[in-house]
């Protein structure tokens, strides 16, 4: 019953996002990613629950309803072993939560060197992370959202995109021709989903706020990768909140498959997170969004 009733919340929660019209795509490069240009128009592969064959990144576009709107937005980079995008269940589906707590959210299909025949290393992965966090900042106007609240939620490999741009400084090139790359592309906080990859060498106090979560008994160790990132954010005392579920494995993405309380109910504490750091305050003074219940 427990399961059920926090499935409809869920379900709720999405909802209006699933009425509206389809969400807006925006490409990374509209003449395609830079050396890579010519692949522009190899189409994905897409089935049940993956997203293969990117080479044409992109950001899909989940808007808050006006009335709802706080100003705050999110890039959300999906796992998937950098084999594939786990797009729907750690894109979509978060981009819609996060919209019905009046973030603009913004899911990213970034390039994947992992993937069997892969041209693309990490270095373009970076390169994706950070153009997509350059072109929210910089039309932040357009999508009427405060530049210096735009953070950046990552899942397992998605986890390790997001530590890309997080732990370097991601100042833009003043001289650049693309006024994009201009803008900074390093989030001002962080949400690290059992996350992947391997924690940085250093972290300085400069670091972005994190809120980690993730199970204790992750068959692919990124339980260890958390609790490293944690202890190296609080030796720098850059804030952090950490969850660690008792059990749940690697991959619940919502959360919303599971048995588990625990896991079934995680979005929660993401929410309490979001707006107890001041991150769902609306610019207007109005009173700050709510965390589902």
């Amino acid at each position: 019953m427990l399961k059920l009733r926090l499935g409809l919340v869920l379900l709720a929660l999405g909802a209006p996002a699933l009425a509206q019209q389809p969400p807006e795509v925006i490409p990374l490069w509209p003449n395609g990613a830079p050396g890579f240009e010519g692949r522009k128009n190899e189409p994905e592969r897409a089935k049940d629950w993956w997203v293969k064959n990117v080479h044409f990144p992109t950001l899909t576009v989940f808007r808050p309803a006006p009335d709802k709107a706080n100003g705050c937005a999110v890039v959300i980079a999906p796992g998937g072993g950098f084999r594939e995008l786990v797009f729907n269940a750690e894109g979509r589906q978060p981009g819609e939560l996060l919209a019905s707590l009046g973030v603009t959210a913004f899911a990213l299909k970034y390039r994947l060197p992992n993937e069997e025949g892969s041209d693309y290393t990490f270095d373009h992965v970076q390169q994706d992370a950070y153009r997509a966090m350059r072109i929210v900042r910089s039309r932040a106007r357009e999508f009427q959202i405060d530049p210096n609240r735009i953070g950046a939620l990552g899942f397992s490999a998605g986890g390790a995109v997001v530590m890309m741009i997080a732990f370097t400084p991601g100042e833009g090139d003043p001289q650049a021709a693309d006024p994009i790359d201009r803008a900074n592309g390093r989030p001002n906080f962080q949400m690290l989903i059992y996350p992947g990859g391997k924690a940085p060498a250093k972290i300085g106090p400069d670091a972005p706020p994190a809120f980690l979560l993730c199970a204790n008994d992750d068959e692919y160790g990124c339980d260890e990768v958390t609790m490293q990132v944690v202890e190296k954010l609080r030796a720098a005392k850059v804030p952090v909140e950490l969850h660690l579920l008792r059990q749940g494995r690697h991959g619940f993405n919502m959360g919303d498959r599971s048995h588990l309380a625990s896991v079934n109910t995680w979005p929660r504490r993401l929410a309490d997170w979001l707006n107890d750091s001041g991150y769902l305050q609306p610019a207007s003074g109005t009173p700050a969004a709510t965390a589902p219940r």
